[in-house]
């Protein structure tokens, strides 16, 4: 059974959306964001569903690579495959170097859906799909042409960067299986999801070159913004704490559902026993690897780090918080099972330091905020230098307007 982390897949865009993230890993590709075309390109937020902003922390945890293996999907510009004979496939949208079908919009439509249904418990109503679906067919159009004026030295950095981060988010996952099986689960290929990500991330390279100038955001500008205590939020970091934790899962494997009553019994008498061998001193992270039922954290031996409120799981991180370091908790139910949890380190809350890491992100979401300034005029200009043609009239994009208030600068905990 695989208990952390939680994943969260989610589709990310370029445009409307101001981002800032800590860029950890060192590959300089930032973090994804959470955000749907429908609620943030122009015109009014949809009633029935908007999405948050939220950034994936600075340090690569796997919870990342679903988030980009859903980000690629959302992205790509075309299926894998064509769309059945019995079924048209027209052309949709074409300009210079510039062919997009039905079916592709169709296949980015399905997978906002299922990000809207998996992060909100909440559905995209049939009313808005011409609309949602006009703005993804545009965000891919305006990609393309994107891609197609970024230069030689900008895709072979980004390629570089995309490979980078590719290799961090393998080796941050729990076990090499496990990250197969989420790419398998995509219906594509890691070289598809790159080459799909790539293509995102050299259009916000390509933006930022065109509408901003290199000395627009000056060393000066990004201090202030740090130092700025209404910004202070941004740079603020929970209280963490890093644990080990054994998992005796009262979870069926077969059914998925609890086990009978006196199953759990015969669990409980097992979680007892592990435990005791713990208060005698056996090793916790050896415990961990032959009887913890979390397979995402038995690797390593049981580890898992996380801020207050933010696995949802009360009495687990109730426990995790009221332990000294190196203490063993007792016995703590959850619906999965039985944990032994023992703290190894408490962090207390604090502001993240004005670093490198730290500026770039500032950076980055200033940026973006002077690129969404310039969007409105922008489109509409490289749409008719590369003749784009909206070839179907249910579609009908919207100007790609910038958000009406800026969205405050999100930087997770987690360095």
């Amino acid at each position: 059974m695989t208990l952390f982390p939680r994943f969260a897949p989610a589709a990310r865009r370029y445009c409307s959306v101001p981002e800032i993230a800590v860029h950890k890993s060192g590959s300089g590709v930032p973090p994804l964001f959470a955000c749907s075309t429908a609620s943030h390109s122009g015109g009014t937020p949809l009633p029935q569903y908007k999405r948050p902003c939220p950034v994936i922390s600075g340090t690569l945890r796997y919870t990342a690579a679903v988030f980009l293996l859903a980000a690629g999907l959302c992205a790509a510009a075309a299926p894998d495959k064509p769309a059945a004979v019995e079924f048209p496939d027209p052309v949709v949208a074409t300009g210079k170097g510039i062919e997009i079908k039905r079916s592709a919009v169709t296949d980015a439509f399905i997978t906002e859906k299922t990000v809207v249904l998996e992060q909100q418990n909440a559905a995209i109503p049939e009313s808005q799909r011409a609309r949602v679906e006009s703005d993804i067919l545009q965000h891919m159009v305006v990609d393309k042409i994107l891609v197609q004026r970024a230069t030689a030295e900008e895709k072979k950095k980004t390629d570089e960067e995309v490979t980078k981060y590719l290799d961090d988010l393998r080796t941050a996952a729990p076990s090499e299986k496990l990250f197969q099986q989420q790419i398998e689960a995509t219906g594509k290929t890691l070289e598809q999801i790159k080459a799909a990500y790539v293509e995102k991330r050299l259009a916000r390279v390509v933006l930022a070159r065109e509408l901003v100038p290199s000395n627009a955001v000056s060393d000066a500008v990004v201090k202030h913004f740090y130092d700025d205590e209404q910004n202070a939020t941004n740079f603020f970091v929970p209280e963490r704490v890093r644990v080990a934790h054994i998992l005796i899962s009262v979870i069926d494997p077969e059914t998925k559902r609890q086990l009978q009553p006196a199953q759990k019994k015969e669990k409980e008498s097992l979680a007892r026993e592990i435990k005791a061998k713990a208060d005698k001193g056996d090793d916790f992270a050896a415990l961990a690897k032959l009887y913890s039922d979390d397979t995402s954290t038995k690797d390593k031996g049981g580890e898992i780090a996380f801020a207050r409120h933010s696995l949802g799981l009360e009495g687990f991180e109730m426990a995790s918080f009221s332990l000294k370091t190196n203490q063993i908790s007792d016995l703590v139910e959850s619906p999965y099972g039985y944990h032994i949890i023992k703290l190894l380190e408490k962090r207390p809350a604090s502001k993240l330091p004005f670093d490198d890491n730290v500026a770039a992100g500032i950076r980055e979401y200033l940026v973006n905020q002077e690129v969404n300034k310039q969007l409105p005029a922008y489109i509409p200009r490289i749409e008719a230098e590369y003749n784009v043609k909206y070839l179907d009239p249910n579609f009908s994009p919207t100007p790609l307007l910038p958000a009406a208030t800026p969205i405050p600068p999100p930087i997770a905990p987690g360095r």
